[in-house]
């Protein structure tokens, strides 16, 4: 027990990084966003009503247990602090831990008794524990339902083999009874009691052994039964799992598990959203699959043949079943490194069997073993560290989804949220290139045109904006995104009438997301629509009766309002959301403009985004309010000293910073100086060129803005931003000559 202990202090150092990490992908649209399960009264609902899952309709399925913990979590952290999200899932994943390792050895111990197996069974534990590939469902906050599915089958199958006086009570069954409500894969779980049974219990798979064995997992495929057939029942027919088409995606499945079986060894190309696409035709890489499909099938039949082997034959069977569902079921990815978390309890198994195995043969006792055992290890410590290096990967979005573009080039959708990790800290351009790029990728997707729209809106191309999203509403029309952000933007442009009418329809196409029902009542109230707001207030605090900008709405000016909006704007900084975070604290000065930490908030946003004159200028209001303010203080004088830096210090990319942020603030022809400067220092810089041309542009001078675009090409020839420049210049030039 004290290895077993040792093994869970190990796992929690590889882990000790990843406490703070932020929210990611789909845990927007089932968490952050979700209004349901910031209210534990909410938790009848959950097993009622599958809506509850996600605000998004063809994301909803029947997970009630999952949608019960994120409430758990949201209520413990007070909010939507990563922390207790982080505790509850990694608890459980020591837990697993632990099962793992008694499952193990009763394994072991069933067909080749002796102490090693002790050693065995901890180094497997350890693999599992460590391993960089688990790294990707501990992360990821809504892939809870994978570690929910995979503890409740490894603990029901540990119970049933440590407990045989308890089977006839059925009470093994007890932890497989919340993975089936957690997520459907748990339905293997009778075929796995089946194979453990005829393989571990019985002393020969005849036919009479296998009927023992089927008679011992009928209990357990009666309950799987039904809850399986109650679940279909609840999940909405708005479900929509996959575009795909069937054979294709089946077709890719045996090169899939190619790709899994070597991540187990050489865990390097893990990735949040793969590249990899669907084959369309038998080619080398189909028949490489199922060349090894071939393989594994061989092997498993090999292992059968020898008692001592049968865990390998187990650990094997144990990937195959647990992989069958997401290969057979098409899924709207054709590969998704979480899907190894339940598989890779197999694999591990059938490793450290044949590892142990090899030691017992080959490796004779004394010093040799002391040798094997140390390089064991320091193999478990690398794939220790291996974890804690992939924990720093999934820190923020942007340094999740540039690992993700690094290592998926082709993957439009990964493209696209990098390029809104850029967007969203003000990099305008960098943004739109990578969206461009997606576009190629990627060419009728709703949701790249609507975030086309919103970064051409805010370089000020509104004709180029309304396009956008127009076309978005025109891809998916019974999809509420496009409309929610299209309102968003005529709002901002005071186009009210226009504004109210999309938001009332898409509160009609998707009424549970509050994103276009705040928006209607902030439409509502500019427009002087008092009844109207007023309905709307009041169904958006019935639907989620914790929203704060409603709140803060119907509460009018009031003092304690700001301090929720300065808590909102430091968490916006913290997720490196800098413009959000400016805006939060504005509204908090707009009920408190005697906030100083509000400006100290603006200042520290603005010097993230590169503008220290803003933000010298922000942290002087605050301490003109609040001479004490110490962190004012200290951030003052460090933008200072950056600030007055000698100009030889600064590199071509601070001058090209400086371009971007004086292009954003209308400051062209400073812009086009700073581009200049870059290039003093770095003639063949086609960034530079083509923040020239972006700055002609603006001013209406075509001619100079396409000759710096062409420069910018010529110098970078698959420069698509500057090539939209180009095109652009002449086609407004070519209309001014008309």
């Amino acid at each position: 027990m004290a290895l077993l202990a040792l093994v869970l202090v190990a796992v929690f150092a590889a882990y000790a990084n990843h406490f703070h990490n932020t929210f990611h992908f789909d845990d927007f649209h089932t968490v952050v966003d979700n209004p349901s399960i910031r209210s534990l009264g909410n938790i009848p609902r959950f097993f009622t009503d599958a809506t509850t899952f996600s605000v998004l309709p063809a994301n909803r399925t029947y997970r009630p247990i999952v949608s019960t913990m994120l409430a758990l979590d949201y209520a413990l952290g007070h909010g939507y602090g990563p922390l207790w999200f982080h505790i509850s899932t990694f608890l459980l994943f020591l837990l697993q831990v632990i099962c793992l390792f008694f499952l193990y050895r009763m394994i072991l111990d069933r067909t080749t008794p002796g102490g090693h197996n002790d050693w065995i069974a901890i180094a497997g534990a350890a693999w599992y524990g460590l391993h960089p590939a688990m790294a990707e469902t501990v992360n990821y906050v809504i892939q809870r339902g994978d570690l929910y599915c995979t503890l409740g089958c490894v603990a029901s199958l540990t119970i049933y083999a440590r407990w045989p006086a308890l089977r006839k009570t059925g009470i093994y069954l007890a932890p497989v009874a919340p993975a089936l409500l957690s997520k459907p894969p748990a339905a293997v779980f009778p075929v796995l009691l089946f194979l453990y049974v005829l393989l571990m219990e019985e002393e020969r798979a005849t036919w009479a052994a296998a009927r023992r064995a089927l008679m011992a997992a009928l209990p357990a495929v009666a309950l799987t039964g039904a809850l399986l057939a109650f679940e279909s029942h609840m999940t909405p027919k708005s479900f929509a799992p996959s575009i795909l088409s069937p054979w294709d995606y089946r077709m890719t499945q045996p090169y899939v598990w190619l790709r899994y079986c070597d991540a187990l060894f050489l865990p390097v190309h893990l990735n949040v959203d793969t590249d990899l696409q669907v084959f369309t035709e038998f080619g080398l890489r189909a028949l490489v699959g199922f060349v090894f499909l071939a393989g594994l099938a061989m092997g498993i039949w090999a292992s059968l043949q020898r008692r001592a082997l049968r865990p390998v034959a187990f650990g094997l069977l144990w990937f195959v079943v647990t992989q069958l569902p997401t290969s057979l079921y098409p899924l709207s990815e054709v590969e998704n490194d979480h899907r190894m978390f339940f598989s890779f309890v197999g694999l591990v198994l059938a490793a450290i069997c044949l590892l142990g195995e090899a030691v017992r043969r080959w490796i004779p006792r004394g010093e040799r073993r002391a040798w094997a055992g140390a390089a064991v290890v320091v193999i478990l410590a690398a794939y220790g560290w291996g974890t804690h290096v992939r924990n720093t990967v999934w820190r923020t979005e942007e340094s999740l989804w540039r690992d993700d573009v690094e290592k998926s080039p082709k993957n439009g959708r990964g493209l696209m949220i990098y390029g809104l990790t850029q967007m969203n800290i003000g990099k305008y351009p960098e943004a739109l290139d990578l969206f461009q790029r997606a576009l190629l990728l990627t060419p009728n997707y709703a949701t790249l045109e609507v975030n086309l729209g919103v970064v051409t809106a805010a370089m000020g191309n509104d004709g180029q904006a309304d396009g956008h999203f127009l076309r978005a509403i025109q891809l998916a029309p019974a999809d509420d995104t496009p409309l929610a952000y299209y309102g968003r933007y005529l709002i901002a442009k005071g186009r009210l009438p226009e504004a109210i009418a999309v938001l009332r329809k898409a509160v009609a196409v998707n009424g549970s997301r509050m994103m276009q029902r705040t928006l209607l009542v902030e439409a509502l109230a500019k427009a002087g629509d008092l009844a109207g707001t007023k309905a709307e207030e009041q169904e958006v605090l019935r639907l989620d009766p914790g929203n704060v900008e409603v709140k803060l709405a119907l509460a009018g000016p009031a003092l304690q309002g700001a301090p929720m909006w300065l808590q909102m704007s430091l968490t916006q900084y913290q997720n490196h959301a800098y413009q959000q975070s400016i805006a939060s604290a504005k509204k908090a000065l707009d009920i408190d403009p005697k906030l100083a930490e509000a400006y100290n908030n603006i200042g520290a946003d603005y010097a993230e985004m590169g503008d220290l004159k803003n933000a010298i200028a922000n942290e002087k209001m605050a301490l003109e309010i609040n001479p004490d303010l110490q962190i004012a203080k200290n951030n003052l004088n460090a933008y200072t000293a950056k600030a007055t830096q000698p100009a030889g210090t600064k590199t071509p990319e601070d001058f090209l910073n400086d371009s971007l942020r004086l292009n954003q603030a209308g400051r062209f022809d400073e812009s086009i100086a700073a581009a200049r400067a870059a290039l003093a220092l770095r003639p063949n810089f086609p960034e530079a060129w083509n923040n020239i041309a972006a700055a002609y542009e603006s001013e209406q001078k075509w001619d100079q803005a396409i000759n710096a675009a062409k420069r910018a090409i010529a110098l970078k020839p698959d420069f698509q931003l500057a090539k939209n420049n180009l095109a652009w210049s002449l086609s407004q030039k070519q209309k001014a000559g008309r």
